[in-house]
């Protein structure tokens, strides 16, 4: 049996620590699996009691008859460890734990939660959660689950199958769906993530027949690799990945050391991760929601630029409310032949009329989708309203529509024809901007490997020296310097010059006044570095570096993230960069078209670029050096965590790098 089969479709559940009270949690899935109409068979597992809910109960999985294919394991403390040995024994292959008290519950519970583990796998038991709510197969009549929601008299299929952190979830998207006439496939909980995670899910359920969009509720992401790779399986088979990703503050970035770290905090780089992956990402819930329609069926846009949408509406006001939000995004509104943004039909809208103008829209190159907005008629005349829209000659352009109204009757009827339909402008905005930001899986571009230079350390700090050097190995143009050591501090770098206090324990020189830029001469620079040395008591030494100049100073880092791995980064730079958060993104190593389609997106960057014919500058310098920068990625067991460069200085010809800080791995 495969791990599909024994998760969504076992031919006998045991439901171990079930219980014969039918208001406790521990009733529910014996409940639920009799409501809902599961055809396998149900063997409860009680230690005091023969019968539960009017089923024969054993006192063990030992002691219960027949084969058994998934057991969902409810009983708190060790009795949880006891179970699982039992399901070794009798030879089941999967075992969902609803029992808490794991890694939920602090380092001793993640201890735990490891030994229950490793014997799980000694014994080839495959285990979801624990602290799972379960899942529920709703085509297969599978509702192996303790949730609330599944108290509901009918459960609406579909061909949305939905993974999540929060087992609450399950019941709210299911619930939340079933009002709008949305179905659903398969939903997981997945809890802690022990063993089966979401990626190993999102694998199978790009295999399941059944499935045409997969819907992500995260918490975060605990093997990005996994998760990857399933994506570009479900992209081959042409279903679409949603997320929905909490916690977007930038409490991580806070610890960054570095101003790459900073701006690339945990939400900007899972961002270059979900695209990277072709994940499309959504800001709101209801859009995770409602959006399944509007992917459905569709391959990635891959838009080079902004994108267009059409809007034709009988609700100027209404319009209005998405057409504010779509511009927020960044998303042109436009009415093709038009001298107006949208086709506004609320005076002489026919359904004829309607529809015409929606044809025409749909099949017009001026624009790249179409949005379709409906007044109050939606809640009380469905038909009339919804009509002209269903009738409409849909291609492969999306189509979108916003009821302004209540109107559950018209969002059903959309629903059941596969129409994107949505209840907020706020969600209908944040959908359409989703669907044009969503690219193709990236494929990992060929890369010269890199190796450390012999003679940095791998351990401690590097200095600046240090880092340049490092930098120099990958490629990178460096500054010419010197290191001036006392008592002389003697250098032969020509005049005017900069100098800088040396030491691996100053990260932003800057702030620490350890900076001193444009001497002239050999006086000049003994009384700065008098100076400077007086600021900073602890530089070894003094570097001394030539004066550059160019069209642009820009910002390259590199960072090792925790949750995804290796980014890259390139932005507007100097002492300010952190402030204008003017930059763009991408999982390393990138090569170097990558590195300049990622300049081209920085708008600080236009001036390099030849901006209102200004002198250009040397672009593909600059995106060979970002391509340098990232092979740190490609380093076997790289000691790096952060680098930067900032500035590099772009000039007509060539980029040099005048700065550089790394960081290593604690």
């Amino acid at each position: 049996m495969t791990l599909a089969q024994a998760l969504f479709a076992p031919r006998a559940v045991a439901l171990v620590g079930a219980s014969g009270d039918p208001a406790k949690n521990s009733a529910r899935p014996l409940r639920f699996l009799k409501k809902h109409g599961y055809a396998g068979r149900v063997v409860p597992i009680n230690a005091s009691r023969s019968e539960v809910l009017g089923e024969r109960a054993f006192g063990s999985l030992a002691e219960a008859p027949g084969a058994i294919d998934h057991a969902f394991i409810m009983t708190p403390g060790d009795s949880v460890e006891r179970a699982i040995e039992e399901c070794g024994a009798r030879g089941v292959p999967v075992a969902t734990i609803f029992s808490d008290g794991f890694a939920d519950a602090g380092p001793e519970g993640a201890a735990r939660q490891e030994r229950l583990i490793a014997r799980a796998r000694e014994l080839g038991v495959r285990v979801l959660g624990p602290n799972s709510m379960g899942l529920i197969d709703v085509p297969g009549r599978v509702a192996l689950t303790v949730n609330a929601v599944l108290e509901m008299d009918a459960l609406p299929a579909g061909t949305t199958s939905f993974v999540s952190h929060s087992g609450t979830m399950l019941g709210t998207v299911l619930s939340r769906g079933a009002a709008r006439g949305l179905g659903f496939a398969k939903l997981v909980s997945v809890g802690n993530e022990s063993d089966i995670g979401t990626g190993e899910l999102v694998e199978l359920l790009a295999e399941d027949p059944g499935t045409k969009v997969i819907l992500l509720f995260l918490e975060t992401i605990r093997d990005s690799a996994t998760l990857a790779a399933a994506t570009r399986k479900a992209h081959a088979a042409g279903k679409p990945v949603v997320a929905y990703k909490l916690g977007r503050s930038r409490l991580g970035a806070a610890l960054a050391r570095s101003h790459t770290g900073a701006l690339a905090g945990e939400d900007a780089a899972l961002d270059a991760y979900f695209r990277d992956c072709g994940i499309v990402r959504v800001d709101q819930l209801e859009t995770l929601i409602e959006i399944a329609p509007l992917l459905s069926g569709r391959m990635p846009p891959n838009l080079p630029r902004a994108a267009r949408v059409a809007v034709v509406t009988t609700t100027g006001g209404g319009a209005a409310s998405v057409v504010d939000r779509l511009g927020l995004r960044g998303i042109e509104t436009v009415a093709p032949d038009s001298k107006s943004p949208i086709v506004d039909l609320t005076m002489t809208a026919t359904a004829e009329r309607y529809t015409a103008a929606l044809d025409d829209l749909l099949a017009s190159p001026g624009c790249d989708g179409v949005l379709a907005v409906v007044g109050s008629s939606a809640q009380f005349h469905p038909q009339l309203a919804v009509e002209p829209i269903v009738r409409s000659k849909r291609n492969a352009k999306p189509l979108a529509v916003f009821l302004t109204p209540q109107a559950e009757r018209s969002l059903a009827l959309l629903a059941e024809r596969g129409v994107a339909a949505f209840r907020t402008p706020e969600a209908c905005a944040d959908a359409l901007a989703a669907y044009f930001a969503w690219r193709s899986p990236g494929t990992r571009a060929a890369a010269a490997s890199a190796e450390w230079p012999s003679g940095l350390p791998r351990r401690g700090r590097l200095d600046e020296a240090q880092a340049l050097t490092l930098f120099a190995s990958l490629g990178i143009p460096a500054v010419a310097h010197a290191v001036a050591q006392p008592p002389g501090y003697a250098h032969a770098i020509p005049y005017p010059v900069a100098a800088k206090a040396l030491s691996a324990d100053i990260l932003h020189k800057t702030e620490a006044g350890a900076v001193c830029l444009g001497i002239a001469d050999r006086a000049e620079l003994d009384r700065e570095i008098r100076a400077l040395l007086a600021r900073v008591p602890a530089a070894r030494a003094v570097m001394v570096q030539k004066m550059e100049s160019g069209f642009a100073e820009a910002i390259v880092g590199y960072r090792d993230d925790p949750v995804v791995g290796p980014i890259v980064l390139v932005g507007a730079g100097g002492t300010l960069a952190e402030i204008y958060k003017d930059y763009a993104l991408r999982l390393a190593p990138v090569s170097e078209d990558e590195a300049e389609e990622m300049i081209a997106k920085v708008k600080g960057l236009a001036t390099v670029r030849g901006y209102r014919g200004l002198p250009r500058g040397d672009v593909r310098a600059l995106a060979k050096a970002v391509a340098a920068l990232s092979r740190l990625a490609l380093i076997a067991g790289s000691p790096v965590a952060e680098a930067e460069i900032n500035p590099l200085i772009v000039k007509r010809e060539g980029a040099v790098a005048v700065d550089g800080l790394v960081v290593m791995k604690e």
